[in-house]
């Protein structure tokens, strides 16, 4: 049993405040404010560059490739405190919310399905973000657009996001923020840091985050902690020791397992309450993710650096679903389709019990230096990665049965059925070795330029619901890219890479796909201005992949003269796909940096096409054109007094329900933000989200969808010492 909300508000305040006020006694004279690692900020985008994007410390205009990093400045003037609020503000990326629990985000046509955390691989099954990724131990975020072969070797051409932790600082600091808003949205966090011996050689940082929340949603609560605690030891001036271990626990009631059907039989919309949800009271959605990490780096005195890391990533999740298929006729409310067994009494549902755990090792081995060839110093990176991953599903199927009526978008609550014993549905390990390594050439005084390979081994044994998956493929992909500085303001560049993606999905007949494959390209102009404090980019790209495994259908074991027909009742329901080959062109326009000393501008245009050889569109319910433009400005007399907007619009997207095409047409949300400093060490924010109310659904990937969020509200005091 949960505690009551109130019982662990104050135990969480008391715990928080306690936090902040006993490091404080003991560390007063330290309370200078922490410069932390060295990097330029210009506007709410860290703007020096990073490694993420080829391995090597290159700026982004140094980069030849879209790149997008969200600081944390960002992070906190819009109260972006998952994942999903975080992605969707980033230019060129979509967050198609689909289910409550259950994300996939896409960019440039493909959805994107490698996730880094310092640079390291992280495992996403299938790309979905199962529960809401807290962004409160993270220090930034780094959207690295386009191809992936330079990054991680496999994957499509969409993106790479990779998330930065918080480290220790060298001075003491201390944060502690609490905040409420609507639907009873109680946020807490605790950052703590700093020096733990007289000399500051040992420092270690403390994160602490709490989330309980009601919904707009029937029947939906979120429960969320997170845990972080990292150290940091220079065992010399060079060797450099540091280890952290982070846990979050997302425990969510009244979970959709896919969502409300869009259209009557006739093709008439379905009239939903925003409110309205699929899910039911005894659903629950409950995730518990474990990673721990040491690096253990060495920096000679020729200036290069090894750096060994060991990552260890343990994931459990246990929810019972519920999912309901078909489509209501718009005078009885009842799906005419239906069989299951009880005489075609309403929308044919059913449900399971899904306990599952996915666990991986991961150790990497990074060179990084510089090297002399004609008369010119470039820089060299290469590395080896090696992973060992295990994945464990369970299933409890109950019986197809009656969801109910849906009748003038009145959505029933159906009584929770009866479950068989538990099979074990899944049991894959996979091993993935990855060499790579890269130059970047410095040619000339103007002229710059990348050549990099990434050879990857991936095997696997096992099975998934009934689908082998014993695998074994490699591939080396090539990776070239150059950069010329047409003035000191402004740069070209160009970039290519192989795709290679291995993929999980089955068709028909339940065999396994292949690895998708193609070529990316990318070319465009990169330009600071105003010393720096202004950034902005355009890009044109090009994708092909061939053999992408995209959704079909569900597997039915009623109608033998129906496409998906399988004899195996068991398999009924299950989902199949089909290999599409896919041409993805467009655009992209970026700025983010300072207009004035008080006035931050970030955002985006893309404008692409999705099309297959025969010049048919695809992929319809991805939007072609999107922008997303944020603004702050300040007034520092007033006492400090911030205000800002953050703008996000999309051209139409589609889906097919019921045999009928459904549409949303363009729309555009925007979210406010406001704050000042009520004292020297609290300031006040106030965030505004979808502040114009705007209805609309949060994506259309499949035949189902829901509402996103209304307007809501949140007050929210931060205190620094």
């Amino acid at each position: 049993m949960r505690p009551s909300r109130v019982s662990r508000t104050a135990l969480l305040l008391s715990s928080a405040f306690a936090l902040v006020l006993m490091p404080a006694l003991s560390h007063a004279a330290d309370a200078a404010s922490d410069k932390g690692a060295e990097v330029v900020v210009i506007g709410k985008r860290v703007i020096k560059g990073s490694a993420g994007a080829t391995g090597l410390d290159l700026s982004l205009r140094e980069t030849p490739q879209s790149v997008t990093v969200v600081s944390s400045a960002q992070i906190r003037d819009f109260g972006l405190s998952d994942a999903n609020q975080l992605l969707v503000t980033i230019p060129g990326i979509n967050v198609e919310a689909d289910e409550t629990d259950r994300t996939y985000y896409n960019s440039r046509g493909f959805d994107i399905i490698n996730f880094q955390v310092d640079g390291v691989g992280q495992p996403l099954d299938w790309g979905l973000q199962v529960g809401a990724l807290d962004t409160a131990i993270y220090d930034r975020v780094e959207a690295i657009r386009g191809a992936t072969g330079m990054l991680t070797g496999t994957g499509n051409p969409s993106a790479t996001i990779n998330y930065i932790r918080k480290r220790p600082t060298k001075t003491f600091q201390a944060d502690v923020t609490a905040g409420y808003g609507s639907w009873n949205d109680l946020r807490l966090t605790a950052d703590v840091s700093g020096p733990l011996n007289k000399d500051g050689t040992l420092a270690g940082r403390f994160v602490y985050a709490h989330t309980s929340s009601d919904s707009y949603l029937d029947y939906y609560s979120v429960d969320r902690s997170v845990y972080y605690g990292v150290l940091s030891y220079d065992i010399t001036p060079r060797l450099k020791l540091t280890g952290g271990y982070s846990q979050q626990d997302n425990l969510a009631d009244g979970v959709t397992w896919g969502a409300l059907p869009l259209n009557y039989t006739d093709g008439t919309p379905i009239p939903y309450k925003v409110s309205a949800s699929s899910a039911a009271p005894w659903t629950y959605w409950n995730t518990h993710d474990h990673q721990s990490f040491a690096e253990l780096s060495y920096a000679f005195d020729n200036g290069w650096t090894v750096k060994g890391i060991y990552t260890r990533k343990s994931y459990n999740e246990d929810a019972k679903l519920l999912y309901p298929g078909g489509n209501p006729d718009k005078t009885t409310g009842l799906d005419p389709t239906s069989d299951n067994g009880a005489g075609d009494l309403g929308i044919t549902a059913y449900s399971g019990i899904y306990p599952s755990i996915i666990k991986q090792d991961m150790f990497d081995v990074i060179a990084t230096g510089d090297v002399s060839l004609f008369g010119r110093e470039h820089q060299v990176v290469f590395g080896i990665n090696s992973a060992h991953a295990a994945s464990y599903k369970w299933e409890r199927f109950a019986a197809f049965f009656n969801y109910g009526a849906i009748l003038n978008g009145v959505v029933p609550a159906p009584p929770e059925p009866t479950y068989p014993d538990a099979y074990l549905a899944e049991q894959i390990k996979t091993d993935t070795t990855r060499a790579y390594g890269a130059i970047h050439l410095n040619l000339t005084d103007r002229l710059k330029g990348i050549v990099g390979f990434n050879a990857v081994n991936l095997k696997s044994i096992g099975a998934s619901y009934g689908v082998g998956e014993d695998r074994s493929e490699d591939k080396v992909s090539p990776y070239v890219g150059a950069v010329y500085d047409v003035s000191k303001n402004v740069s070209l560049y160009a970039s290519y890479s192989d795709i290679f993606n291995p993929q999980s999905q089955s068709d028909i007949n339940f065999h396994r796909f292949d690895a998708a494959t193609g070529k990316s390209y990318e070319a465009g102009l990169k330009s600071d201005w105003f010393d720096g404090r202004l950034y902005a980019t355009a890009a044109a790209f090009k994708s092909e992949q061939y053999g992408l495994a995209e959704f079909a259908g569900y597997l039915q074991s009623t109608n033998p003269a129906g496409a998906g027909y399988n004899a195996d009742p068991a398999l009924a329901g299950k989902a199949y796909y089909v290999g599409i080959d896919t041409l993805v062109k467009g655009y992209e326009l970026e700025v983010a940096g300072k207009l004035t000393a008080d006035w931050t501008l970030n955002g985006g245009w893309t404008d692409l096409t999705i099309k297959d050889p025969q010049g048919n569109t695809v992929r319809n319910y991805l939007p072609r054109k999107t922008l997303k433009l944020a603004t702050t400005y300040a007034v520092p007399h007033l006492r400090d007094l911030k205000l800002g907007a953050d703008l996000r619009w999309q051209s139409d997207v589609s889906t097919t329900s019921a045999g009928y095409p459904f549409v949303q047409k363009a729309y555009a949300v925007a979210d406010l933000m406001g704050s000042i400093r009520v004292t020297d060490r609290i300031r006040a924010t106030l965030n505004v989200k979808n502040a114009f109310d705007k209805t609309y659904f949060g994506g259309l990937q499949w035949d189902q969808a829901f509402y996103a969020a209304p307007r809501s509200v949140m007050l929210t005091l931060d205190y620094k010492y």
